[in-house]
């Protein structure tokens, strides 16, 4: 895979990999994954999936 990241974002992106102790692969896929996870968790939640549980603030919006 090839990832096209902006110039003016690149260094910001090389920075928090530094200042996490990761390499550039491992900071970006992480950031990826953790995206992926908030998108998996919105689809149930855009259909209102997560209206019926327990508590208050508990539905995933």
């Amino acid at each position: 895979m090839t990832l096209r990241v902006p110039d003016e974002i690149a260094p910001a992106i090389r920075a928090g990999a530094e200042a996490a102790g990761m390499s550039l692969n491992a900071y970006v896929v992480r950031a990826a994954r953790r995206q992926a996870t908030l998108d998996a968790a919105r689809r149930p939640a855009a259909l209102g999936l997560g209206d019926d549980l327990a508590g208050e603030g508990d539905a995933l919006r």
